[in-house]
């Protein structure tokens, strides 16, 4: 496997207990990047750690500190973190099960793929893994990763699992205060049933590959006029706000386009042809 463990460790499932390793379920890689350069000298900026009063230091040399009062801090290095030891650390114990509607799905964060390391502990792996299907039930347990214990859900995914990390509850903040101010007001009935239908008109599955970062291509385009010795510029003219007295209208016009656009979509589609009449394949060479 050419991606690198996030983490290794144990999975354990009361007295069961098999050797896995944490993968990154998602990545980056394709993100546009961008690096700091001096305009002067077309030079990269470096960032180098420096005390104000000595310059440059080595980052290696420094430790970290948690400050108690205005300037005032505790030093730790590498050997005081050894010394908190959790379980967690080394082992991702399954707690409890729930079902997956049960966990609000603003607590749900960052997923990694759990796959068993090889050796005698993958039929442990698989009884875990194939119980869990059985059951139907999303496992929880705590992990500590990234410096931070953080509780896991995992659930059965083909021959593998998904864990991700649960967002601890003071970091999610409470809806109602934001929602609270929002004025109580009665949508007219004809206007939630016309957008009703354009929502109809609009029904389709799900296909994550639909989606394309329009941001990011418009940034390579310009990196690619820039590089070109263009300008690059792309202007986007922000959408008007529509108002309440034209917002019976701006329903009904939608719901014309959506019809429109759905008919386009159909009379697009090639009509069937009667199959040609069969004549006998003659054998092609195939470039290599």
């Amino acid at each position: 496997m050419a991606a690198r463990p996030t983490w290794q460790g144990h999975l354990k499932l009361s007295l069961v207990t098999c050797p896995v390793a944490l993968f990154t379920a998602t990545t980056s890689s394709n993100d546009v990047r961008f690096h700091l350069i001096n305009p002067e000298t077309n030079n990269r900026i470096r960032m180098v750690p420096t005390d104000p009063d000595t310059g440059p230091v080595e980052r290696s040399d420094l430790v970290r500190g948690y400050e108690v009062s205005k300037d005032e801090y505790v030093l730790f290095d590498d050997a005081d973190f050894d010394k908190v030891k959790l379980e967690s650390t080394k082992t991702i114990s399954i707690d409890k099960f729930v079902d997956e509607s049960e966990i609000d799905r603003l607590f749900w964060d960052d997923p990694f793929f759990v796959v068993p390391e090889k050796g005698a502990g993958v039929e442990a792996f698989a009884v875990i893994r194939d119980a869990m299907k059985k059951q139907g039930k999303v496992a929880l347990g705590c992990l500590v990763l990234r410096g931070k214990e953080r509780q896991l859900a995992l659930e059965v995914r083909g021959k593998g699992l998904v864990a991700y990390t649960l967002r601890a509850h003071d970091e999610v903040r409470d809806a109602a205060d934001y929602f609270d101010d929002i004025p109580t007001v009665k949508a007219d009935a004809d206007m939630v049933e016309i957008a009703a239908r354009i929502i109809g008109q609009k029904e389709a599955d799900f296909d994550a590959s639909d989606f394309k970062d329009r941001y990011d291509d418009a940034l390579r385009e310009m990196i690619k006029a820039k590089t070109k010795g263009g300008k690059g510029t792309v202007d986007v003219a922000e959408p008007d706000d529509t108002n309440v007295i034209d917002l019976m209208a701006a329903l009904k016009n939608s719901l014309k386009g959506s019809a429109t656009g759905s008919k386009s979509a159909a009379a697009k589609k090639p009509a069937a042809k009667k199959a040609p009449a069969k004549k006998p394949a003659s054998r092609k060479k195939t470039a290599a």
